[in-house]
């Protein structure tokens, strides 16, 4: 009889488990190694395409694990090495260029880029950068508008089923899935006892209340997030260490607090 799983761990990359000015995460192998010993798993969940998640999920020895990809529009399954269709992504480019040109300008997409453009506002390597291309799901972007501008912008987005949600540092469009809608689905499939998420931006929100337990990593490269509902009640605590530091510090702490 299989063992249940005893704890799925849901990790943000930018800014959490990656650090922000880096993008190492050495830091973090303390604790993702004291994970695999106790047989729980880790389920990336970030804004990166699943070129970028392939690459960054072997180095790291999480490959057993499902990811989420693009904000939560897309499943990289567990082991699977190659990159979705991209017929949604083509389906999302093609509404957002039937928006008013005085909004459309005002927004620009990895798509309305080529790999230098999206290295030069990234900080990736080229070959990194053109990964971040490669996408299936969503499109991230720099708003260069007004928050008039910007209301008028997602309302016009809505009218062809697009969502918009702020990241560690774009904009990103997708059709409505989000990393708590996609985490739901993982952990009806893995049972796990406890579920811990991590993240430092806006867009976590969802997963870090939806996990039993959430970690809102250090991020002075941004505003802290705000109060969150169950943070008073202990259920989502903060780190004072950014990054991957941060990570594994809180990891490290919170399986010693389930350890009896």
């Amino acid at each position: 009889m299989l063992q249940p799983l005893p704890l799925l761990v849901f990790s943000d990359l930018d800014g959490t488990l990656i650090s922000h000015d880096t993008y190492r995460w050495d830091a973090a192998r303390p604790a993702l190694a004291h994970l695999r010993n106790i047989g729980a798993g880790v389920v990336l969940a970030s804004s990166k395409t699943a070129p970028e998640i392939i690459g960054l999920r072997a180095q790291m020895g999480l490959e057993d694990w499902p990811a989420i990809v693009e904000n939560g529009a897309g499943v990289l399954d567990a082991h699977a090495t190659d990159t979705p269709a991209n017929t949604e992504y083509l389906r999302l480019r093609s509404a957002l260029n039937q928006l008013p040109e005085e909004l459309r300008g005002l927004f620009t997409g990895f798509g309305d880029l080529d790999a230098a453009g999206v290295a030069d506002i990234t900080g990736l390597p080229p070959a990194d950068a053109q990964n971040a291309r490669t996408r299936a799901f969503s499109e991230p972007g720099l708003w260069h508008g007004t928050d008039a501008q910007r209301t008028a912008f997602l309302q016009a987005l809505k009218q062809h089923g697009l969502t918009a949600r702020e990241g560690g540092r774009f904009l990103t469009l997708s059709f409505g899935q989000t990393k708590a809608d996609r985490m739901a689905q993982i952990i009806a499939t893995y049972r796990p006892q406890v579920t811990l998420a991590l993240g430092d931006a806006p867009n976590d929100i969802e997963m870090l209340q939806t996990a039993d337990h959430g970690v809102i990593i250090a991020n002075p490269h941004r505003a802290p997030l705000p109060p969150l509902d169950t943070e008073s009640a202990g259920r989502i605590t903060r780190t004072t260490l950014p990054g991957p530091e941060g990570w594994n510090r809180a990891v490290l702490d919170f399986v010693d607090r389930l350890t009896p």
